[in-house]
């Protein structure tokens, strides 16, 4: 059976939080955004809009569903601060690569990592376009829940804008 990926498409922070936690996807889907009050995310902003400014295509919004950073002749371009969440990065590119081939538009992807200078190359292979559909098929049984996952407890939720609303302890 193909893979219809009109039913399980969806916004590419999404797939995003998909791969750094359950939870915050949840609570984000559910309107529940905590990232208006998170330095770290302003800091992201200020970077993104201050890098490639030389760029012609910057913040691409493609069916009102994923927005490309950069895309140019060849590439698909992600900018990010650091590397700290390389593999949410990267399955967010391969998904914006994956969903412009679905539209009949092959590209290759890089994930710009401004802080360290560096660039990561990044090719959708066939293996990344079924772990892509594994994972939509995944997010959407997510978002029909009632309740959000539990708290993960990783070593980067401290630095996450969702913390206190995970980690809030109620008094007694």
């Amino acid at each position: 059976m193909e893979f219809d990926l009109e039913i399980f498409k969806t916004q590419g922070v999404k797939l995003n939080y998909y791969y750094v936690c359950k939870r915050k996807l949840w609570l984000f889907d559910k309107g529940i955004s905590m990232e208006h009050n998170s330095d770290r995310v302003l800091q992201g902003k200020v970077v993104h809009e201050n890098s490639y400014t030389r760029a012609n295509t910057k913040e691409v919004l493609i069916d009102n569903m994923i927005k490309i950073d950069i895309l140019d002749k060849d590439y698909v371009k992600e900018v990010k601060i650091s590397s700290k969440m390389e593999e949410s990065d990267r399955k967010q590119l391969l998904y914006y690569l994956y969903y412009l081939k679905a539209l009949g538009i092959n590209k290759k992807g890089t994930i710009n990592y401004v802080k360290e200078k560096k660039v990561e190359e990044i090719e959708l292979t066939p293996q990344d376009e079924m772990e892509i559909e594994a994972a939509l098929i995944d997010i959407k049984s997510i978002l029909k829940k009632d309740k959000p996952p539990g708290a993960i407890k990783a070593p980067y939720c401290k630095k996450c804008a969702y913390y206190e609303f995970c980690y809030v302890k109620e008094e007694e």
